[in-house]
């Protein structure tokens, strides 16, 4: 049979003290002297005590706990920012429930409603590439919940954002390519419902546009954020004979289709075909050749999201949402570097 949890109450009467006083001590609390405090602590580690981070405070009514809904951890932006907002809201002395809804809308509306149930103060969301259906959104900005959305956001007005310069990024990305030389120039992009999608297409566009280079309607593909996009598409514009001088990729994963069809195909890059892609990753580094990139500073967007959280969380009656966009900056490594015209 095993042990009942340890309680506050039993604690509170091995030192004959109150259970304010374990209670209080145990969060650091200034009524309570550090050589108690110290004591209260040793006492609850031996007896096994584990906080109940569900029974909220009674006089502030907060759990100090943040729900996180991200579309994948198996993922290097979203295992990074991840692990971003855990390292600032734990200096919040908040903790964090991380759910993942593996680009499932039905898993995501599922994961807010656990999330709820377990009384977090707030929500930091990443939306799934399929979702169109928005009304758990409203629903949760009608009741009031405070929420900030992350690099995939919902088209719905009166949010807090926090996202990276998608535009800009893709902008820069293209004029630096331009002004190589490059005029061949292949978008594959993401989809076009997604904000990531839409504003790193129209990026690419006006830069193409500013710049008097056509944008050829065969060599700009819509079909995802993933791996699969990148080397399919790769492989039809081979067979169609129709390959480009240069690729810029929606994504890192997309990115890495390509080098794997290239590959596959006996395709040197950058000698063959160039590459250049939105997102950074460390990986990026180790490919051969390293590739270069538009740099979303993860960190920012983390701590942004998890302080716009707190600031609504702490103010829910008076709050006004806000978008916060983070510049991006272009990383030169082993691609993009050279007018490769073949």
């Amino acid at each position: 049979m095993q042990n009942k949890p340890v309680k506050l109450k039993n604690i509170a009467e091995k030192l004959n003290v109150s259970v304010v006083t374990v209670s209080k001590a145990l969060r650091n609390h200034s009524d309570i002297s550090k050589q108690m405090t110290a004591t209260i602590k040793s006492v609850a580690k031996e007896m096994g005590y584990t906080p109940n981070y569900l029974a909220r405070n009674l006089s502030s009514k907060k759990s100090h706990m943040i729900g996180v809904v991200v579309p994948k951890v198996a993922h290097f932006f979203f295992g990074d920012i991840t692990e971003c907002i855990y390292d600032y809201a734990n200096e919040k002395k908040y903790e964090v429930i991380l759910t993942v809804s593996q680009e499932n809308p039905e898993k995501e509306k599922k994961n807010i409603q656990t999330l709820l149930s377990m009384q977090v103060d707030g929500l930091i969301i990443s939306i799934t590439q399929e979702t169109k259906d928005f009304s758990v959104f409203r629903t949760l900005i009608q009741r009031g919940i405070p929420v900030v959305f992350i690099d995939r956001i919902p088209p719905l007005d009166n949010i807090n954002i926090v996202e990276a310069d998608n535009f800009g990024g893709a902008y820069k990305a293209i004029t630096h390519a331009i002004n190589l030389g490059y005029k061949k120039i292949a978008h594959f992009a993401g989809y076009s419902d997604i904000n990531i999608g839409q504003e790193r297409f129209r990026g690419f566009e006006q830069a193409m546009k500013d710049n008097n280079v056509p944008v050829m309607p065969y060599w700009v593909s819509r079909g995802g954020f993933g791996e699969k996009h990148g080397y399919d598409t790769f492989m039809e514009l081979y067979k169609a004979k129709r390959l480009p001088d240069l690729i810029f990729a929606v994504t890192y994963p997309v990115a890495l289709g390509v080098y794997m069809a290239a590959r596959e195909l006996g395709l040197k890059i950058p000698e063959d075909i160039d590459v250049i892609c939105f997102g950074n990753t460390k990986v990026q580094e180790f490919l051969s050749p390293p590739l270069s990139c538009i740099n979303q500073p993860v960190s920012q967007i983390a701590q942004n999201a998890v302080q716009l959280l707190i600031d609504n969380m702490n103010n829910r009656e008076n709050y006004v949402p806000k978008k916060i966009e983070i510049d991006t900056n272009l990383i030169l490594r082993g691609t993009c570097i050279n007018f490769n015209s073949k």
